[in-house]
């Protein structure tokens, strides 16, 4: 601990702290002047992991902390930051004594590859498949094992998490999901045939089933966060409720109210 660490009150609980920053160099300073003022350990053996970056660093410090899953206090040294708190340099375990914890159960991908392969990956914010050259897509469309769509035509297809509604999920015009509804957000992207279908909205222990038609003449690639597989014949999707994930938030910035404002920024 250095010597400008500062004097907890016996309210306070003083915490083990693992401190990682992305690659930016405001965040890697924003890592040092902390680790100076507080003391670090490896984040395997913290109380609390606290991230300094943005969004992305964010999703890679989650996915990193498997399968012990330490609860992340994140503070933006990044661009946008919506799974961030406000960078300060004081009273960290003042504030992390008030935090509200945001408890994410992340999708499981399950993919055949054309050629048989099978692989398996975890999405915090969104499973995501895409036409890999420039014919688009032909998908079909299985809700727990019952066909919901013979044939979508499309660049590609989504399944996001309510964390993810605000991500590609907003951008393809998905709606933003409120974290205790209990709902999923199956998005077209770029729907060419069904014109008119808008998506749909599923429970949160739906599974879907996509399969990729006439596969190798219009290859698709799937992607569960940052981990891509591609020529994918068959994506199984489910939301894996044995992982938790735990996010720690101030009280005038919780990600439920975030979330909440976004739906009525102009």
């Amino acid at each position: 601990m250095s010597d400008r660490a500062p004097v907890h009150t016996a309210h306070t609980r003083t915490r083990t702290l693992a401190f990682v920053a992305s690659d930016s160099d405001p965040a890697r300073e924003a890592a040092r002047a902390l680790a100076a003022r507080y003391g670090g350990v490896a984040p395997d053996a913290a109380d609390v992991i606290v991230a300094l970056g943005g969004d992305g660093f964010m999703l890679e410090t989650l996915h990193q902390g498997l399968p012990r899953a330490t609860p992340i206090f994140g503070m933006n040294r990044g661009s946008v930051g919506f799974l961030m708190n406000e960078f300060r340099e004081t009273g960290l375990h003042e504030r992390l004594d008030k935090t509200m914890p945001v408890v994410l159960h992340p999708l499981r991908m399950r993919t055949v590859r054309v050629d048989g392969q099978a692989d398996e990956a975890l999405a915090i914010n969104e499973v995501s498949l895409l036409r890999q050259t420039r014919q688009a897509a032909k998908l079909r469309i299985r809700v727990n094992g019952v066909v919901r769509l013979d044939e979508l035509i499309c660049d590609g297809v989504l399944l996001a998490t309510p964390a993810g509604s605000t991500a590609y999920n907003l951008s393809v015009n998905g709606p933003i999901i409120p974290l205790g509804a209990g709902i999923l957000a199956l998005m077209p992207i770029s729907a060419f045939r069904p014109r008119r279908w808008r998506g749909a909205l599923l429970p949160h222990d739906a599974t879907v089933g996509i399969d990729i038609l006439e596969a190798a003449k219009r290859p698709v690639s799937a992607t569960a966060d940052f981990t891509e597989v591609r020529e994918v014949a068959t994506v199984e999707i489910r939301e894996d409720r044995a992982v938790a994930l735990t996010l720690l938030f101030d009280p005038d910035s919780h990600l439920e109210e975030r979330m909440l404002k976004e739906q009525f920024m102009p």
